[in-house]
């Protein structure tokens, strides 16, 4: 039996090997399809866990307080709802009132788009600057690298100091350390004091690309009406959260002064809940990716099947040598079987290879890790053998019903 199947394999392989050019490009389209399915896969599998790892950072025990988004009601937005933004004041009394234990870090965007710039080198105008107090970098799972957070001094009387990301750092310094050089940003003087280690910069949470000012500096030059601030609280113990989110509801709703019935005017969200939102996301983009590749795969089996006949056509007459030398119609179904499977396997081992290189160069490029996807490349081979066994079914199958007196006279 295994003699057999290895002269049945070999017999494929030649066959393989005497029509290459339409068998490599079968196995192209069958290796597109895998490869759309493993790659972006593969993506999405670094992806996650990169938004796991930045969150994990900040940690479970972690939530904020933030503005409620506008709410557009009726038809062309006429009773649009717009929430108003959580004032200096009201953070900061948040952060007095609020006695549950833990940390409590208050910050404010001051732009979202600035330039940084060290004697002739400078960045991209896409520097978020942001305004925060000496707990932040705590509350975000952010940590200092280089230099130091700013000191009491600092934040009472707001100096120009600057703390920056790790991608500034190089941008602008290279190898040279930037702790004590100073600076222009958006044409004033900044003296940089600290450097974050590196997050990465996945989805963009990395922080790499953020510089900070403290929250004191923020509200001398860059404050603007309407300027929302966030809170940021983490509990000590994991298991009073629960209990910290519902008295942190309470207390802000009385400092906004709402009244029993009246709705939030604000959102508090838990750091994991965030990540578990945004993995949540990327389903969509895995179903899209599997219907790609199915579709992909379906046009591949139907050009195998168009192969796979033609090859029956071309070898009547070697189909009738067999048979009249003692093959059955078992023997010559199981050769053209297996030649398609090997087509197949041989398209889908090179679209698991394109596509664990395309999905890690994608991961590489949003800061994710590298990722081999064991799950996908053993469901590819599975699919490829699937592909292989149906569109070479019925070839086989014809190829095995021939005639020996019929096929030995075509020509």
């Amino acid at each position: 039996m295994n003699s057999l199947l290895l002269e049945n394999v070999k017999i494929a392989t030649e066959s393989i090997k005497s029509h290459r050019l339409r068998t490599i490009l079968t196995m192209l389209i069958i290796a597109f399809g895998i490869m759309a399915l493993v790659g972006i896969l593969t993506a999405i599998d670094s992806i996650k866990g990169s938004i796991n790892e930045n969150f994990q950072m900040m940690g479970s025990n972690t939530f904020s307080i933030t503005n409620r988004q506008m709410i557009v009601l009726g038809e062309g937005g006429h009773n649009s709802k717009n929430y108003l933004s959580i004032s200096y004041n009201e953070a900061l009394e948040f952060k007095k009132r609020f006695s549950f234990p833990g940390i409590c870090s208050l910050n404010a965007w001051a732009k979202g788009a600035a330039t940084l710039k060290y004697r002739e080198k400078k960045t991209n105008p896409n520097i978020g600057l942001l305004g925060i107090d000496n707990n932040y970098l705590r509350t975000s799972g952010m940590e200092i690298e280089k230099g130091r957070n700013f000191t009491p001094h600092e934040m009472t009387f707001g100096s120009n100091a600057l703390i920056i990301g790790s991608e500034i750092a190089t941008t602008l310094f290279g190898k040279t350390d930037p702790v004590g050089k100073i600076i222009t940003l958006n044409a004033t003087k900044y003296k940089v004091v600290g450097v974050l280690k590196a997050k990465g910069s996945s989805m963009g949470f990395g922080g790499d690309r953020n510089c900070f000012i403290s929250l004191s500096h923020l509200r001398q030059k860059y404050y603007r009406p309407q300027m929302n601030f966030t809170i940021n609280y983490m509990v000590s113990n994991q298991d009073i959260m629960s209990p910290a989110l519902d008295e942190a509801q309470g207390l802000f709703r009385v400092i906004r002064r709402l009244t029993l019935g009246e709705e939030d005017n604000f959102t508090i969200t838990k750091s994991d809940s965030i990540a578990q939102l945004l993995i949540e996301n990327l389903k969509y983009v895995t179903l899209a990716a599997i219907i790609i590749a199915l579709i992909t795969l379906l046009g591949a089996s139907v050009g195998l099947m168009n192969i796979m006949l033609v090859s029956v056509s071309e070898r009547t007459r070697e189909i009738g040598v067999r048979k009249a030398l003692g093959a059955n119609n078992k023997t010559i179904k199981n050769q053209f079987l297996i030649e398609s499977v090997v087509i197949t396997e041989l398209g889908g081992i090179l679209g698991i290879i394109f596509g664990i290189s395309l999905g890690n160069l994608v991961s590489h490029f949003t800061g994710g890790s590298f990722v081999v996807p064991w799950i996908w490349i053993l469901v590819s081979l599975f699919v490829s053998l699937s592909v292989g066994l149906i569109s070479g079914l019925y070839p086989a199958v014809k190829a095995a019903k021939l005639s020996p007196i019929e096929s030995l006279r075509f020509e």
